[in-house]
């Protein structure tokens, strides 16, 4: 067997001596010091290469990793904004369509009209400067989030202006609910449609300008005519030119008035009740074709019968 053993030299080399049992082979190495330590340092050095270089592809992959992870969610958040956004554009329809039945409410209850600009109701403190920090995977991100915060807190603003007009109206309700059964708020008629409306127009006898204080909803003979608001008839017979006429009185200064009727259905001091049936579309008195002339007046002064058509304009 060899054993091994180092000596010493004193011009301190380190010398590697091998020798075997029966000492008939022997094997010597020298190296000095310096080459000791350099080997030492060169092995130190590529250990710490081969250790960074390794670190840096590990960092590298999951770096790559993360991002595409990153990335994955950002389009799924884009995705969900894009759904609000659209849901949000439904809901601004909404608060329109609540905007529209606020005004006519707002008739019907005799109150005065929100103001266009207090509707509007601006944008208050709200800082477009605000943002979501997310590494700028995605560089619309930022003005998406933005873009949203201001619809959200558009329409909040605007809801809750509708809820507090809606509780106005309610309380105004409470307190006339028999104001509210005078108010003509239907159309006359269930179906027609707007032949001439409120206003000066060419009459189609004489070819003058003359103002026409109602309103013309053109339909078939026989179609049934509904009264529009509680009241009582005030006249039910043949009036001149407007051939059979209705005139209800409904109290609280309103009044309306059917002409050119086929058929009356009613008389003269019968209460009637809102949508009750009175008449038929006719093409009596002076008229062209078969329609129904409708007027509303307060107290006496003619009134736009479209504002009155809370269900919605004619077609």
């Amino acid at each position: 067997m060899k054993i091994p053993f180092l000596r010493k030299k004193r011009t301190h080399d380190v010398r590697f001596v091998v020798i075997t049992d029966d000492h008939s082979d022997i094997h010597q190495w020298s190296i000095s010091r310096g080459t000791i330590v350099s080997v030492s340092i060169l092995a130190i050095v590529l250990c710490s290469a081969l250790l960074f270089f390794t670190a840096d592809i590990l960092t590298q992959v999951l770096y790559t990793s993360r991002l595409n992870n990153l990335k994955e969610n950002n389009r799924s958040m884009v995705t969900l904004l894009q759904d609000l956004k659209y849901r949000l554009e439904n809901l601004e329809v909404d608060v329109t369509q609540l905007g529209e039945k606020d005004r006519a409410l707002r008739t019907y209850a005799n109150l005065p009209l929100i103001d266009q600009d207090i509707r509007q109701v601006g944008i208050g403190g709200f800082d477009l400067n605000k943002h979501v920090d997310l590494d700028n995977l995605i560089p619309e991100f930022d003005a998406k989030i933005s873009e949203l915060e201001l619809d959200i807190d558009i329409l909040s603003r605007q809801v809750k202006l509708e809820k507090e007009s809606y509780e106005t109206i309610y309380k105004a309700i409470q307190s006339n609910s028999d104001l509210v059964s005078s108010v003509p708020s239907i159309r006359p008629l269930n179906g027609g449609y707007l032949n001439t409306g409120y206003g000066y127009r060419r009459d189609p006898f004489t070819s003058e300008r003359r103002f026409h204080y109602g309103q013309d909803i053109s339909g078939q003979k026989g179609m049934p005519v509904y009264a529009t608001a509680d009241g009582k008839v005030a006249f039910a017979g043949y009036k001149g030119s407007f051939g059979r006429t209705i005139k209800i009185n409904h109290g609280h200064g309103y009044q309306t008035l059917y002409a050119h009727l086929n058929r009356i259905m009613v008389k003269s001091g019968q209460e009637l009740k809102r949508g009750d049936f009175i008449g038929e579309v006719g093409n009596t008195g002076r008229s062209t074709a078969p329609h129904l002339h409708y007027e509303v007046h307060y107290y006496g002064t003619p009134q736009d019968p479209q504002s009155y058509f809370f269900t919605g304009p004619l077609r």
